[in-house]
């Protein structure tokens, strides 16, 4: 059961906004777990790996197109697969 060969490889830049052009349905088939700066985080809307950021939701506060508004958090951002 703890075969990891048949899961895609975590892209460098990832978001789960289907529109966005970071988003990859394949990668979504699995949970994705993001640590950032030694920490386990769930509430991460989009990350990159190489510039060392995520973004997360700023409250419950939304743009005018109803989606939340994000801030960017600088740090250690390590992707993996949840089990």
């Amino acid at each position: 059961m703890n075969d990891t060969t048949q899961l895609p490889p975590l892209p460098d830049r990832l978001s789960i906004d289907p529109k966005s052009p970071h988003h990859d349905a394949e990668v979504f088939k699995h949970p994705v777990g993001i640590r950032f700066n030694g920490k386990d985080r769930v509430d991460v809307e989009e990350y990159c790996i190489s510039e060392g950021w995520i973004k997360v939701a700023a409250g419950k506060v939304l743009d005018r197109k109803g989606k939340p508004m994000l801030i960017k958090l600088k740090g250690t951002v390590e992707p993996y697969y949840q089990q």
